[in-house]
């Protein structure tokens, strides 16, 4: 049996033996996660600042400052060091890896705004009609400019219709009483009915002529004439999206119109009803720029009360 047996000093060897070999192991565990840990954040880093190692941004670890140790207490152990090194790097990945989550998230919200408000404008774009073609100088004076109804005003010479409530032949017998000139120039007279329905207050019947003056002779000097008065028409009746369209429409295919002016005007009248103001002070803005040197004294006077009623700086 006494081969069996250990002896004293060979059991005190072999404690010996692993307690050496415990720290030693343990240094090795705890120095492999602080590679690891380290050599994430440099690649953390190297993603958040791609310009160089001079935007790295050092781990905000600190060595301990040493304290005196009475007597007969022990030194931090290498291992107690480690660790503490591995916590300070978990918490600075994970702080930063909270706020790369929060950058991408603020990016993404900005990106869907742009696209829905991107999406929004093509749509109100692709909203206006096809214009009419080019005009030249008028005979007929137009109506002159005067206050704007209010959207929802409403007069007797409007066509019920608009609200599904009259046919046709009732607003043609509505529109027999307006007389149709007949001078031998067939645009000319086309547009003076239309100009003849208009002053009668009889909208829809006068939209409908205006309309056909501008197909009918698109290269006529009456179609722009015809645009414009388009748009009062619809403004006059409280439609003003649509007299904001035909007025742009006549601005943008015309602009060396008699009307182009007007409609300009009317236009920023237009987008005043709709609640932009701020729009309507940029047309009033190029208005100015564009024809400044060309518009009445009484028109510019009619800007300058239209930029103050939009509180324009």
């Amino acid at each position: 049996m006494s081969r069996y047996r250990l002896g004293t000093g060979g059991v005190l060897a072999a404690a010996a033996l692993v307690s050496a070999a415990a720290p030693a192991v343990a240094q090795s565990n705890v120095e492999g996660r602080v590679g690891k840990l380290e050599s994430e954040m440099r690649a953390v880093q190297r993603k958040v600042f791609p310009g160089g190692a001079a935007a790295m941004v050092e781990p905000q670890i600190a060595p301990e400052t040493a304290a005196s140790v009475p007597n007969g207490v022990p030194a931090t152990s290498p291992v107690a060091d480690l660790t503490n090194r591995v916590t300070a790097l978990e918490q600075q990945m994970a702080t930063m890896t909270g706020q790369i989550e929060q950058a991408q998230y603020r990016l993404r919200q900005l990106e869907d705004q742009f696209t829905a408000y991107k999406k929004a404008t093509d749509a109100r774009l692709s909203a206006a009609p096809p214009a009419t073609a080019d005009a030249g100088d008028p005979a007929i004076p137009p109506p002159s400019r005067g206050a704007v109804r209010a959207a929802g005003d409403t007069t007797p010479g409007k066509a019920a219709d608009a609200r599904g409530e009259a046919s046709e032949p009732v607003r043609a017998a509505a529109a027999a009483g307006v007389e149709k000139p007949s001078t031998g120039d067939a645009a000319e007279d086309a547009y003076t009915y239309g100009y003849r329905l208009y002053t009668a207050k009889k909208y829809p019947e006068a939209e409908a002529q205006l309309k056909q003056v501008v197909a009918t002779y698109p290269k006529h000097r009456r179609a722009s004439f015809a645009q414009n008065l388009l748009g009062r028409a619809y403004l006059d009746e409280g439609k003003p999206s649509l007299a904001s369209i035909a007025f742009y429409d006549n601005y943008k295919k015309f602009p060396e119109g008699e009307r182009a002016p007007d409609s300009l005007y009317y236009l920023g009248q237009s987008l005043t009803k709709l609640n932009k103001p701020a729009d309507a002070c940029k047309v009033y803005g190029e208005l100015t720029d564009v024809y400044g040197d060309k518009i009445s004294a009484t028109m510019k006077a009619d800007i300058a009360r239209a930029r103050v009623t939009a509180k324009c700086k």
